[in-house]
């Protein structure tokens, strides 16, 4: 995808033509480039045409361009002599892809996700993004498998799952991190093994365990999470509601010495705060939501607009399954299911850095008519000037 050298055997290949959209892609391009040989460690005769950095632009280019909907519409696009070019690719076969899929290890695409995401800038300024900064809403999210993929385990040998556990990164809108896992794995689990420091949880009831408020406070981040409106704690002494919290539907604020009940170990041995809110659920019908905090100086109003901000981890999945197409699996071994959807969450960090807005459905079709080359690099910055007007003037 950039314009370089093609390693094979016999030395290297020609140079690329510059490929239509180039700005979009440029900020990947040499990161992926550090991989080129990562895999060919058994490639003893030398004579390696796939590598691993060529591997990871083809689906890129697959969730790019609407005609390419499996793994044989992607093998026959290698074909192509200008894709070829353009690429730095050679022609291959679906043996290649499907080995591909297999000694590329996926992991490797992990660090570059998160860099790409550590470039994006907050798409919110004010208060509210800087008392949550570093606002991280967690999901998991199931893309069905074929029952032959025996390691995704779900529900029975005829259902088979993978899922995807997300970290959002709420205030940038793009995946700050990522792991996949058979759909059967305890999302908690997932969590407690991928913490980083610095960043303020949020989650839903899925995610209630005191053990894993624990090691996500030990671990330098905070959390918001919603818990059920049984939950026992014991009161250390309520907290006034501003004007700001009670329009925002809080109803109690309070600190609590102790959550949950004497007969359970106190995993967390220091205070912590519940905030409860009142909303009305999809029937019509007022109901609360509970929500716990480490945070005690965070003002009410702004616990309760985080975990409204949740949602926006929701979002992407629809975002992500409906428009970006990342449903069809195109391996069916663990390791090539990571690679297809890192590369499809890279897909939605470039058009966040290259938009600076969050993706949408017409912004998707715009970038992908200018990579197919039917719309100039003019008409597209036009589109974004148009785009950037309009969130100005709301």
């Amino acid at each position: 995808m950039a314009a370089r050298r093609v390693k094979h055997e016999g030395g290297a290949g020609p140079p690329m033509s510059p490929i239509q959209g180039q700005r979009l892609v440029r900020p990947v391009l040499e990161l992926i480039g550090r991989l080129h040989d990562r895999g060919t460690q058994r490639d003893h005769a030398g004579n390696r045409k796939l590598f691993y950095d060529q591997y990871v632009a083809l689906l890129l280019m697959y969730f790019c361009n609407p005609a390419l909907d499996s793994l044989r519409a992607l093998q026959q696009a290698t074909g192509w002599e200008k894709t070829r070019r353009r690429l730095g690719i050679e022609r291959a076969s679906l043996g290649s892809l499907s080995e591909a899929a297999r000694i590329f290890d996926a992991e490797s695409l992990r660090p570059i996700l998160q860099e790409l995401a550590a470039q994006a800038e907050p798409l919110a300024s004010g208060r509210e993004a800087e008392a949550l900064k570093g606002l991280t809403a967690v999901d998991g999210s199931i893309f069905a498998a074929l029952p032959r993929m025996a390691w995704a385990l779900w529900t029975d040998d005829d259902h088979r799952g993978v899922k995807l556990h997300l970290h959002f990164d709420v205030l940038k809108g793009v995946p700050a991190d990522a792991t996949l896992t058979p759909a059967a794995c305890s999302e908690g689990v997932a969590l407690a093994e991928s913490l980083r420091s610095g960043r303020l949880y949020v989650v839903d009831r899925g995610y209630v365990d005191y053990e894993l408020f624990a090691l996500i406070i030990g671990a330098n981040s905070s959390l918001i999470a919603r818990v059920k409106d049984n939950t026992a704690f014991v009161v250390q002494r309520e907290r006034s509601l501003s004007a700001a919290a009670k329009a925002a539907s809080v109803v109690r604020d309070v600190v609590i010495s102790r959550l949950g009940s004497s007969h359970h170990r106190d995993h967390l041995k220091r205070p912590m705060r519940l905030v409860i809110v009142r909303v009305i659920d999809r029937d019509g019908r007022a109901t609360e939501l509970w929500l716990i905090t480490d945070r005690l100086d965070l003002d009410a109003d702004l616990v309760a607009l985080a975990y409204r901000y949740r949602w926006s981890v929701e979002l992407f999945f629809r975002w992500l399954k409906c428009v970006l197409g990342s449903r069809h699996l195109l391996a069916r071994n663990r390791n090539g299911v990571t690679m297809q959807m890192y590369a499809a969450l890279i897909v939605s960090l470039l058009i966040v850095l290259r938009t600076g807005r969050k993706p949408t459905k017409r912004t998707f079709e715009a970038i992908q008519f200018h990579l197919l080359g039917w719309v100039s690099d003019e008409e597209f910055d036009a589109h974004l000037a148009a785009l950037s007007a309009a969130r100005t003037k709301r």
